[in-house]
């Protein structure tokens, strides 16, 4: 039987096309291949960025040592074998994530090793329950700005004509003309509350949406920065077309994802050394760069530090000569966001069939969203069919850090039983729980401090979600974008043609809502 003949349901492949408004970035131009001995780059952190910047620099012939501390690739992404307490063989990861058709350029990582994204599933809907009985879809509205944002507000419960009317046009209409490259400095200091409250954004629409949104960030609202809602606003409903609807891999991250992509890789010459740990980026005559492991000091030509923001402080702080010292105190500065817990369940029943693979939830405690796994993963669907279960995720984002992990997992599922009750009679064959701290912090005064591709030192870049970009882009995106413009900036330098990105407008589409954001907007 073929692998997803064993799924309970097979929905088509994922759509293949690029909104037609959407933002070519051209490949600087260079020879295809050095001609000469290949320079060397080392590529610290095998998450998205360092996986794009690795795969852009080893395409053009460059040799690539990546490392990679933990025992896998694939950074937030990444996942492992456990096997459950029923014996069954499973993969556990650090959680969903929705891979949204405006992410033009981590798809174009994963065409590398997947043409058609055969292995992306879309779900059909992006739902969202508040506790008060609301409830929101995306599935109807319209995807071509302005109506996208229009539509949203017509067929959303939370927006009555009262709350419509009680909004302050003057402080959205900057909304309409979101410019990646200023809206930091438009909104320095503003918290995404503090914007929603400028705009009166209506109460009920606020907690059953922004706020979901926002916590997909990692962080309250209170702390997030306005630039960031700003642009995510622009990003999802009035810079794309695209819509908010999404897909998902059909099988676990390593098995669809990073499995492929290192055999891709190591094809192309790349070193790939997991469970090393840098130590931190010395120098050495004549321009080198040094890389210091446990097992010792490795030369390479140009370093990538595709880390996270724990670990690009770390190697700052334990590198006197990277950067120079303003930036290594800017680098100091950056913040870690709050932890968040990622629960999940194997259960001895089904979950109805009617419930939707994945619900975002406010009000219903630390709960953030569920995921029914066996929806669309299909190793998930095929314990799920042997066992007559199923397999539930739950999220907790920008949790309390005195939290207990285990006293906050009860919490969680207590809350999906009062959002599928039919969850409160089935078994936990198997529970595991997933406590971190890793993700970037952005807030309303953090941007100056955020790192650039670009550092003071042309031999080292820097890329990652934590990376600051004029470009219209966020969470995994920014991760494959930056992995991408830190390989070119190498590229540039040795003569070799870059790699060509896309995204979303980097303006309002209208120029109508352009001028009307332009001429009676303020901040």
């Amino acid at each position: 039987m073929s692998r997803r003949a064993t799924a309970r349901t097979a929905p088509p492949a994922a759509r293949r096309g690029r909104d037609r408004k959407g933002a070519v970035l051209p490949a600087h131009p260079g020879l295809p291949r050095p001609p000469g001995r290949p320079p060397r780059c080392a590529v610290v952190g095998g998450g998205i960025a360092g996986l794009a910047a690795a795969t852009a620099l080893a395409e053009r012939g460059v040799r690539v040592t990546l490392y990679e501390q933990a025992p896998s690739l694939g950074g937030r992404l990444a996942g492992w074998p456990v096997e459950l307490a029923d014996g069954s063989a499973a993969t556990m990861s650090r959680g969903f994530h929705a891979f949204f058709r405006q992410y033009y350029n981590l798809r174009g990582l994963l065409r590398r090793t997947d043409p058609g994204l055969e292995r992306l599933r879309p779900l059909p809907d992006y739902p969202l329950r508040h506790a008060s009985g609301m409830y929101d879809s995306f599935a109807r509205v319209p995807r071509t700005p302005p109506l996208s944002a229009v539509g949203f507000a017509a067929l959303s419960p939370s927006f009555g004509l009262r709350d419509l009317a009680g909004m302050n046009p003057r402080a959205a209409l900057p909304l309409l003309d979101v410019r990646a490259a200023e809206v930091p400095g438009r909104y320095e200091g503003v918290s995404a509350r503090e914007l929603l409250d400028r705009i009166r954004f209506p109460e009920a629409a606020r907690h059953l949406a922004f706020e979901v949104f926002s916590r997909s960030f990692f962080a309250d609202p209170g702390e997030l920065a306005a630039a960031e809602l700003a642009l995510m606003f622009h990003i999802y409903f009035l810079g794309s077309s695209e819509g908010l609807l999404f897909d998902v891999p059909d099988e676990p991250f390593p098995q669809a994802l990073w499995d492929p992509l290192a055999r891709y890789l190591r094809g192309h010459g790349v070193e790939i050394r997991t469970g090393a740990r840098v130590l931190g980026i010395g120098s050495a005559p004549g321009g080198v760069r040094v890389v210091r492991t446990a097992s010792g000091d490795e030369a390479a030509d140009a370093v990538v530090l595709a880390v996270d923001t724990a670990g690009l402080r770390s190697l700052a702080a334990a590198s006197p000569s990277l950067g120079d010292e303003e930036w290594r105190a800017r680098v100091s500065r950056l913040r870690t966001a709050p932890p968040f817990l990622v629960t999940r369940l194997w259960l001895d029943r089904p979950v109805d069939a009617a419930r939707p693979g994945f619900l975002g939830t406010s009000g219903f405690g630390a709960l953030d969203n569920i995921s029914v796994l066996d929806r669309w993963e299909g190793e998930a669907a095929r314990w799920a069919a042997k066992t007559n279960g199923a397999v539930v995720e739950l999220h907790a984002y920008a949790a309390d850090p005195s939290a207990a992990p285990e006293r906050l997992a009860r919490s969680l599922v207590e809350q999906l039983h009062r959002v599928y009750p039919e969850t409160s009679r089935a078994r936990i064959v198997d529970r595991r729980d997933e406590w971190r701290q890793d993700c970037p912090l952005f807030t309303a005064d953090g941007h100056r401090d955020r790192p650039t591709v670009s550092t003071p030192d042309p031999r080292v870049t820097v890329a990652g979600d934590l990376v600051r970009t004029d470009l219209p882009v966020a969470l995994m995106e920014r991760a494959a974008t930056t992995g991408f413009l830190a390989a070119n900036a190498h590229l540039r330098r040795w003569g070799l043609r870059g790699q060509t990105l896309w995204t979303v407008p980097a303006h309002g589409r209208s120029a109508v809502l352009r001028l009307l954001a332009r001429r009676f907007g303020t901040c």
